[in-house]
């Protein structure tokens, strides 16, 4: 094939999504992303950091969240695209923000999916002790790109039933637990100790604890990666479930981590990442630890992975369309309607990642929320622009006090990041305000707007 005609090829590849989905396919979506079980999965790093206050924590991180959740659904509603954040604020704040908030956001979305195959890992370890982490980070990654490339609506299917599965485990985990506490383990009973103690209480620490909580969260704001491929014309769906997501998993968070923060005093944590799975084992029985550890693997661990995957494919896929990226990033499955080739980036990407931190779980979580509150900030300093300042809104509360509140609380949550997470962070800006700038000289920042 001659290279000119290789050109009109790739040129005349699909680049349009499918509109397939539907309320409840956004809200199970964000449910599968955060996983009911997300607060299990660092629950001995966040016990650590709140010095006990695990429920305090976690409420604190759902009302930060709220405010980002708010600034998404007037923006989804205003402006629906793939591109999430980016395409907010590339529309609202112009060309060079709106890449450089792709780009920062693009730090949690490529490497959220590697701290979900080190947790399977993990979990693998108390049920398989011979075979290594890197190994069942390699098939796991392979298995959510084989489900994923067959299009959303497999890959919503699954979410359905993994969520499912997952809030029925749960629930009778609690049961159990409480049979437990009422036993005299723990404190006992269901007592506010895990809420608030005056002994207990540190700002700083509750700080550092809620930056670790808001990994739990992240999710929601994937759903608006999917604005694209919603039926109709409705623009309020979007922004209507991803309230709805936070709404859920915040109180469902604080009803687990209640019951667990009784249960845990008296238990020594030694490894922070495995937590529940010793909690478990001391409270209950072996049973019950390697019980949680397959529900894990075989139910969260292989359906969290996959919308992960779908959101951050759906980023490159918006930044790749727009030229920001490598157009071949826009490319989508002419048959099952998927941005394939920003799967097959994204998912070697955070496969290497989970390779290489695959014994630093807390960093790598530490690193996601970096990426993820950058994001969140622009995302503010959006809707503040677009709808405050340049639009003169008189609805103060959703386009002044809410993008308002939401930086002073991303500000204030970003102080709680470790020094690594911290550095990490300024390199992939500093990566990103040179590429940015390569663009602009390349003339490839102009913008896009056929929405």
């Amino acid at each position: 094939m001659r290279p000119d005609t290789m050109t009109e090829a790739t040129d005349a590849a699909p680049t349009a999504l499918k509109r397939t989905l539907k309320y409840w396919d956004l809200v199970v979506y964000g449910l599968a992303y955060i996983a009911p079980f997300a607060p299990l999965t660092t629950l001995g790093f966040v016990w650590e950091a709140s010095n006990g206050l695990i429920v305090l924590a976690y409420g604190l991180g759902a009302i930060c969240m709220y405010f980002t959740a708010k600034s998404y659904a007037v923006m989804t509603e205003a402006i629906p695209t793939a591109g999430s954040v980016y395409g907010f604020a590339r529309h609202a704040l112009g060309r060079f923000p709106g890449f450089m908030a792709g780009w920062m956001i693009l730090l949690d979305y490529l490497l959220i999916p590697a701290f979900v195959y080190v947790l399977i890992a993990v979990a693998m370890g108390e049920l398989v002790p011979g075979i290594g982490r890197g190994t069942w980070i390699v098939l796991l990654s392979a298995f959510t790109l084989g489900v994923n490339w067959f299009g959303v609506m497999v890959t919503t299917r699954a979410n359905f039933v993994a969520v499912g599965l997952q809030v029925a485990a749960l629930i009778a985990f609690l049961v159990i637990a409480v049979v437990v506490l009422f036993r005299g383990f723990g404190t006992g009973g269901l007592t506010l100790i895990p809420v608030y103690t005056a002994s207990a209480f540190s700002a700083g620490k509750i700080f550092s604890a809620t930056s670790i909580c808001i990994m739990s969260f992240l999710g929601f704001d994937a759903i608006s990666t999917l604005s694209e491929e919603v039926e109709g014309h409705d623009r309020r769906v979007v922004g209507r479930a991803i309230i709805a997501v936070l709404v859920i998993s915040a109180a469902f968070f604080m009803v687990v981590t209640f019951v667990l923060g009784n249960l845990l005093p008296g238990i020594t944590i030694k490894d922070p990442a495995a937590a529940v799975y010793e909690l478990a084992g001391a409270a209950i029985g072996t049973w019950a630890a390697l019980g949680l550890a397959w529900v894990y693997v075989v139910v969260v661990g292989l359906s969290n992975a996959l919308p992960m995957q779908v959101g951050v494919a759906r980023v490159l896929y918006a930044m790749g369309r727009d030229h920001q990226l490598p157009h071949v990033l826009a490319r989508v499955h002419p048959k099952y309607g998927t941005p394939y080739v920003g799967m097959l980036v994204t998912t070697a990407i955070s496969t290497a990642v989970a390779l290489v931190m695959r014994y630093l779980m807390d960093e790598l979580a530490n690193i996601v929320n970096f990426g993820a509150l950058c994001g969140f900030l622009l995302l503010h300093v959006s809707v503040l622009v677009k709808f405050g300042i340049k639009g003169r809104s008189s609805q103060w509360f959703v386009h002044w006090a809410v993008p308002i509140l939401g930086i002073v609380v991303v500000l204030a949550v970003l102080q709680g990041m470790s020094t690594l997470a911290r550095n990490v962070g300024l390199l992939w800006l500093i990566a990103g305000l040179l590429f940015g700038f390569a663009l602009y000289l390349m003339r490839r920042d102009e913008l896009h707007t056929g929405l």
